[in-house]
């Protein structure tokens, strides 16, 4: 399994438990699969649900900041990767 670096997380809301996730590089979509790493946090997860100015959306792309519902605690500054069958 490889890994490609997509995004860095910018904020956490605790309730309801969102990422918010600017995307640097590549493309995110739903069902993709992620895992979250920094000093603290080191999680893998798959995208269920992703919104873009508050509107449910599938993808995201590089320029987009995107809250991506998570089921652990993200912090500010944790690399966001994308996991890839490679």
């Amino acid at each position: 399994m490889g890994e490609q670096l997509v995004g860095t997380v910018t904020h956490y809301f605790g309730q309801p438990q969102v990422a918010i996730v600017d995307i640097t590089a590549g493309e995110l979509h739903v069902g993709d699969t992620i895992r979250i790493a920094g000093t603290s946090s080191d999680f893998t997860q798959e995208v269920r649900s992703m919104e873009l100015e508050h509107e449910p959306v599938d993808s995201a792309k590089v320029g987009d900041s995107v809250g991506v519902k998570v089921g652990e605690r993200a912090r500010e500054h944790d690399e966001v990767f994308k996991v890839t069958a490679d």
